[in-house]
């Protein structure tokens, strides 16, 4: 069939399925979707990602462009991010339940979920009695996809009734059949040795659910009436079968013919034939038999065959055939039915001119399913949805950074401390609070030139107190989480925490602007400091030596502090000897949430300890860490939790948290101020841009009307939760933004190195 024009807006697809030599109906639906996508629009790419169920994988012919391994979680992120980066315009899923990774396939939902173009997806299973599981999978898959496909119009029915579905993104597309000419079976039986046979065929993987058995019981009074009847079996075992059983079940039906008196008369060729072959066999039969015993069973691309190269067919009624076998396009038999099937295949044997007839008739409706206008139809499709895709706008006007606010802070606190989650901007006390926010609070009081000295009196006592309460002297640790009801969570929190309380308590002795709160500050940091050697973490190690950094600028001589941050830098440095590669400048081989405290950290302690080496250690990482945060257009990308425990492999672009932003900035003023260098300005500005929209999804984090801040870039959009964590990264942010152009402004002025 000749090729028509590529409808203007697709050039690119990226199609996810099983693909053979992956033997099972799926991967061979995909394959021949990708074939006639490709012979019917020869200039689109298609990029085929197939999914693999085992760790050897499969022999992939070149037209793959990638695999998934079906349980790995991190092989969907890596393919979205490479779906993404392909410039894909769509991408078309063929869908079943049992062949995505997770509970009911959930691992498909972390694909979808980080992929920015439209999403087309194909379902060969609607269930109408889901589990919580598959529901929850169904519901995930119709909240993400642009389109979905049935290939029976009860699919659309089950989709709108139990799902719920929007009727205007269902269409119907008949399952995809080969275009082959209507031939006499009687040409081609002497290939396969059945000259002078009456010929019915099931073909497919064998499994129980085939009921099989029906019409070898029914045999015998077939065979009565056409002693020259002939039953194939055709078709491998399914492989779950045979990894559970072996060929157990292909012996009890070959047992069961013996049985009845009909070995001779049925006949089983075991084998995953090639796509010409088995429509060979298909061809040179006289009548097919789909005896299936699942009434739901949606979509058969076998029965689908048949009928696209003219077979007369006895089917049961499970869902598919009754509605592509209506009005007199085949033959229904109840399930289980034997004599049914006993009389109704009896009588096509014996009638060639009602046989005939039926063939007719199939075939007719088989020219409507042909693979070519499968391809056509999803294509019209992708093309709508391409088309209907919004475009980005990029703004091309200045952002003037936000002037610090608490009024989204305080919506989050009560006389006990800061909440940490909340459900959009209100507050969830089911998860109460925990001294990581709280100490972020407690630092940001410090941070705000302008804000009224009695609020912040206020607050600053609030935090500080909920920072007392949680040092357990017993343990020698600070707790971390706290029930609404001012209940502890545990006796000792983890290291990060008690590394971020030795921080705030550095931070507060050197900032607060009472010295109330700086001397509670210093005793308490004194008190507790200790614990500070006994952490093993990085980021923790981190988090300590910038409370010893500051503790030192407040305290010179503070022998503590300096004990911290020659001990961390030293651990530090060695870590970055033994992780670094040439292209690896990093003191992990993983990236993590808060990566750029690692470098302020050396570079604060390089000013502290007056340490030349750690600064240009600390610079050299910073320069790195920004690099992996750029993306292509020259913005600020934070590294996103998908890339989390990932080693020596650069970020994905999803999820973004605020936090990172502002670790960058705080990181990029400390490189300022050790050197001057108005590069790092300008990096800063461009991370705190993140929050008010010059970002992958041009969308602002930042509400401007109360301080707030949304929880996370996700990649269809907002996480517009708004936690502790985001609120407080943002209006530290500012604080830091703030300070960072007045010293810029100063260096500018007068030529001067920053204090």
């Amino acid at each position: 069939m000749a090729s028509s024009p590529l409808p203007p807006r697709t050039k690119h697809l990226a199609l996810i399925g099983n693909f053979l030599p992956r033997q099972c109906g799926i991967a061979t639906y995909t394959t021949d979707t990708y074939l006639a996508l490709q012979d019917r629009f020869p200039d689109i790419k298609v990029d085929v990602y197939a999914m693999d169920d085992r760790a050897e994988g499969y022999d992939y012919p070149p037209e793959v462009t990638g695999s998934i391994a079906q349980e790995d979680r991190l092989a969907y992120l890596t393919t979205a991010r490479t779906i993404e980066a392909s410039g894909a315009q769509a991408v078309w899923v063929q869908h079943e339940y049992g062949i995505f990774g997770g509970p009911a396939g959930e691992h498909l939902l972390a694909l979808l979920d980080r992929l920015t173009i439209p999403v087309i997806v194909t379902l060969h299973t609607i269930l109408e009695d889901p589990n919580d599981d598959q529901r929850r999978v169904m519901n995930g898959l119709l909240k993400r996809a642009a389109r979905v496909v049935v290939m029976a119009d009860i699919g659309r029915d089950i989709l709108i009734r139990v799902y719920g579905a929007d009727p205007r993104m269902i269409m119907m597309i008949p399952h995809g059949v080969p275009d082959r000419p209507l031939v006499d079976p009687d040409t081609l039986k002497p290939r396969f040795g059945w000259e002078g046979r009456k010929v019915l065929l099931t073909f497919g993987l064998l499994a129980p659910n085939k009921g099989i058995e029906s019409v070898i019981s029914a045999m015998p009074e077939v065979v009565a009436a056409n002693p020259d009847a002939l039953y194939v079996v055709l078709g491998a075992t399914h492989p779950n079968l045979v990894a559970q059983q072996g060929e157990a079940y292909r012996d009890r039906l070959k047992a069961l013919a013996a049985e009845k008196g009909v070995a001779d008369h049925v006949r089983f060729i075991d084998g995953f034939l090639e796509h010409d072959e088995l429509l060979d066999y298909l061809q040179a039969t006289d009548l097919y038999v789909t005896p299936y015993t699942n009434p739901a069973q949606i979509t058969s691309g076998t029965l689908s065959y048949a009928i696209g190269v003219g077979k007369a067919v006895v089917s049961t009624p499970y869902i598919h055939a009754t509605e592509i076998l209506a009005d007199g396009h085949g033959v229904i038999v109840d399930f289980g039915d034997v004599e049914g099937f006993a009389r109704e295949i009896s009588r096509l044997l014996r009638d060639d001119a009602a046989r005939a007839e039926l063939m007719r008739r199939a075939y007719a409706r088989g020219r409507t399913m042909i693979w070519p206008r499968l391809a056509e139809a999803g294509l019209v499709a992708i093309d709508a949805i391409v088309a209907a895709a919004p475009r980005r706008i990029r703004s091309t006007k200045p952002l003037t950074p936000l002037k610090p606010s608490i009024a989204a802070v305080e919506r989050m606190s009560d006389a006990t401390g800061m909440f940490q989650h909340a459900v959009l901007s209100v507050p969830d006390f089911r998860h109460g609070y925990c001294i990581d926010d709280n100490v972020r609070a407690l630092m940001l009081m410090t941070a705000i030139d302008d804000l009224d000295e009695d609020v912040r009196d206020k607050w600053m006592t609030t935090y500080a107190a909920f920072v007392q309460y949680a040092w357990n002297p017993d343990k020698k640790r600070f707790r971390n989480f706290m029930n609404f009801d001012r209940t502890w969570c545990e006796d000792a929190g983890s290291e990060d925490s008690n590394g971020r309380t030795i921080w705030a308590l550095g931070v507060t002795a050197k900032r607060a602007t009472l010295p109330k709160h700086r001397d509670w500050a210093a005793r308490l940091f004194d008190e507790t400091a200790g614990i500070a050697l006994e952490l093993t973490s990085p980021r923790a190690q981190a988090f300590a030596m910038l409370g010893a950094a500051a503790m030192l600028s407040a305290h010179p001589g503070h022998e503590r502090s300096r004990t911290i941050l020659e001990r961390f830098s030293a651990d530090l440095a060695d870590l970055l000897q033994e992780t670094r590669r040439p292209e690896w400048e990093w003191f992990e081989i993983v990236l993590a949430y808060d990566n750029a405290r690692l470098p302020e950290a050396m570079i604060r302690a390089g000013v502290a300890l007056e340490r030349q080496e750690l600064i240009a250690t600390g610079l050299r990482t910073l320069d790195w860490i920004v690099g992996q945060q750029t993306s292509p257009e020259g913005r600020f990308r934070a590294v996103g939790t998908d890339s989390f425990g990932r080693p020596y492999e650069g970020p994905l672009p999803f999820d973004q948290q605020p936090l990172e932003a502002q670790a960058t900035i705080d990181a990029c003023a400390a490189a300022f101020k050790a050197t001057g260098d108005p590069r790092w300005v300008e990096e800063a500005n461009r991370a705190y841009r993140w929050y008010l929209g010059q970002n992958d999804l041009d969308l602002p984090l930042a509400t401007v009307q109360d301080g707030g801040c949304f929880d996370g870039l996700m990649p269809g959009g907002l996480n517009r939760n708004q936690g502790a964590e985001s609120i407080l990264a943002l209006q530290l942010a500012s604080c830091a933004i703030s300070a960072l152009g007045k010293a810029a402004g100063t260096v500018a002025g007068t030529g001067r190195a920053v204090a």
